[in-house]
């Protein structure tokens, strides 16, 4: 890669992170596959997803430990409308 186009992938990586970094609210749990798509290799990722049930307490675990780590982070009091 010529110094010009190094850049402008620096840039087009620090802009998928930083979109992925400032996500909040309901944004937080879905599926990221924008993110992905900034490597170079393409694939479909093989996901697997869990039962409701081990998801939801997945889903509970994740949301405490942002109360540990954050627990100034302000109250985004909306419902999800997808």
């Amino acid at each position: 890669m010529d110094r010009a186009r190094l850049i402008a992938e620096v840039r087009r990586l620090r802009a998928g992170i930083r979109e992925h970094r400032d996500s909040t609210g309901h944004d937080l749990c879905w599926h990221h596959p924008a993110l992905w798509e900034l490597l170079p290799e393409k694939v479909n990722p093989a996901i697997a997803v869990p039962p409701w049930e081990k998801f939801m307490r997945g889903c509970i675990h994740y949301r405490a430990s942002l109360d540990r780590q954050r627990p100034d982070a302000p109250i985004h009091d909306k419902e999800f409308d997808g």
